[in-house]
């Protein structure tokens, strides 16, 4: 890590000392469905079904005993919810039948639960079982890319030199860091870099102005 890459850290960490999921969750049950449930959609709409999908489905024993189409009443407004249904099923039903009907804390257990891929595995490690992860999502690929703490052009090869570039012990905290800023400065559209304190440490925000600047100039 070099020092312009430190001091971004540096200034998230001061911007977002209190960052953590947005994602209402209890336990490693409720973390998991909530995660895949996210998935395209925003962290608001979950919050929205999930108490009465809980509720109805307390643990992954009751959820693998219903049917996709018994839950998707209940998800309608997360979108896609046809296939987040069956997946949320599916996977507790797997979970019941190779774990016992519990979440397990391992890498490789959850990737192989169905609909669960790295990110998905990676929230989870990170916020069900405290340990150290760097889940890659939208958010976190497009802000990790234009502050150039990464250059990648794909959320795995991101996600490594992130392990690469930020300290282990920051690895769950900068992901929420990441995320912050994407929602709230370094939006996908028209991000506000006349108003981010990142912009003279930022290769992307640097780039626009020059650009803007020959714009103006020609």
């Amino acid at each position: 890590m070099d020092d312009r890459q430190r001091a971004i850290l540096a200034e998230l960490a001061r911007l977002y000392p209190d960052a953590r999921p947005e994602l209402h969750f209890s336990n490693p049950y409720e973390t998991l469905i909530a995660t895949i449930l996210s998935a395209q959609c925003t962290d608001v709409k979950v919050n929205q079904v999930t108490p009465a999908l809980f509720r109805a489905y307390p643990d992954a024993a009751a959820m693998a005993k219903a049917t996709p189409e018994q839950v998707e009443p209940y998800i309608r407004l997360c979108g896609l919810y046809h296939n987040k249904a069956k997946h949320i099923v599916a996977a507790c039903r797997a979970l019941v039948a190779q774990h016992g009907g519990r979440v397990p804390g391992d890498m490789q257990a959850l990737q192989s639960l169905p609909g669960v891929g790295r990110k998905t595995a990676n929230v989870v490690m990170a916020n069900a079982f405290g340990a150290a992860a760097i889940a890659v999502d939208t958010h976190v690929f497009r802000v990790s890319n234009r502050l150039g703490l990464a250059q990648a052009k794909d959320v795995l090869r991101t996600e490594r030199q992130l392990m690469e570039t930020i300290p282990k012990a920051d690895w769950s905290a900068a992901h929420h860091w990441l995320i912050y800023h994407g929602r709230r400065v370094c939006k996908a559209i028209r991000p506000a870099c006349d108003a981010c304190t990142l912009r003279a440490l930022c290769p992307y925000a640097q780039a626009h102005a020059l650009a803007a600047g020959s714009t103006v100039a020609g």
